[in-house]
């Protein structure tokens, strides 16, 4: 996974979970440890530190971490349900200003990405065979690696052979009519590499696939402007916190379907059937377009969202091919 957006993720879950101790924050007009400003508050108003008193037991701090976890400000128990059931007026609150009562969009994007490819990792493990031959019971556990990718692994000898005798078939044409030798070379080669070594060649996409995954954000953000071009009450702000919670509802219901495929197989990714209804209730609620025009740009909505996926996915198996060569 990329350590970009990992540690973007990680600093969004610690703003998450923060939380001043009534306890451990100095009476009002302690001077600052930093500046020696006379506090009026949890922070600072002069260079911003916080004035929280770190000075007790380990035992304390876990707890206060435990209690963290659970509580999120209150904001967490707030920002799900209407980012499930009502997205509509969660998007429209937070674009009116009342933003106070939720979860910034950005952040929960990142900690629902960052949540996807950890419960894909859990999830998947199970997938990796435990001797030649035996079959993943997750095949397409873990997204966005290409559908069918893992079955290179349990591919028996006779059909790597087979696979190897056909790369000699491959030719690559770029603008001519004859085949470019050095394209040709450069596909065969690193196509031989995977063949020789799949685990290699997976890892190297799972490595890239948040940054690929990450992409989704500015597709359905220029998508969105393009359908609504002549809507001049919305801006690009607008679709991007939009494009925000639209993606982040999508992938809540991915870290559930994900999670529950141990007990139940692919079965749990029937929980994505409703997201259609989602999206309706959604563009319509925040964008107060008609029926027919709501139908109508989801339709577009998806045509361009499937070519930027294909786009993407493309993208990625090129991203792993090419670091076989390295």
């Amino acid at each position: 996974m990329s350590n970009e957006l990992e540690a973007a993720a990680g600093g969004s879950v610690g703003a998450f979970l923060r939380r001043l101790p009534r306890a451990h924050v100095p009476a009002i007009g302690t001077p600052c440890a930093n500046c020696a400003t006379p506090l009026q508050g949890p922070w600072c108003h002069a260079c911003g530190q916080s004035a929280e008193d770190f000075h007790r037991s380990i035992f304390r701090l876990a707890a206060e971490v435990i209690e963290g976890l659970f509580h999120f400000d209150g904001r967490l128990w707030r920002t799900l349900p209407d980012l499930m059931l009502r997205p509509g007026r969660l998007t429209r609150a937070y674009l009116e200003g009342h933003r106070a009562p939720q979860i910034p969009p950005l952040r929960l994007f990142l900690v629902v990405l960052l949540a996807i490819f950890l419960v894909g990792g859990l999830t998947s493990g199970r997938g990796r065979p435990d001797h030649a031959g035996a079959k993943p019971a997750a095949a397409d556990a873990k997204p966005p690696a290409p559908p069918g990718s893992r079955s290179l692994i349990v591919m028996t000898p006779e059909e790597r052979e087979k696979m190897r005798g056909e790369l000699g078939k491959i030719d690559v044409e770029l603008g001519g009519q004859k085949p470019n030798a050095a394209a040709t070379n450069w596909l065969r080669t690193r196509l031989s590499k995977t063949l020789d070594d799949p685990e290699r060649f997976l890892l190297i996409m799972e490595a890239w696939s948040e940054r690929f995954a990450f992409l989704m954000l500015p597709f359905s953000t220029l998508m969105l402007s393009i359908l609504f071009v002549f809507q001049r009450r919305f801006f690009l702000f607008d679709h991007t916190i939009f494009s925000l919670h639209s993606l982040s509802a999508v992938g809540v219901v991915l870290i559930a379907a994900m999670a529950l495929s141990p007990l139940i197989g692919d079965d749990g990714f029937i929980l994505l059937f409703p997201m259609p209804a989602h999206l309706f209730m959604h563009m319509r609620g925040v964008y107060r377009t008609s029926v027919a025009g709501t139908l109508l740009r989801m339709f577009l909505l998806f045509v361009g969202s499937l070519i930027a996926a294909v786009l993407l996915i493309l993208g990625l198996v090129a991203v792993g091919l090419n670091g076989m060569g390295e």
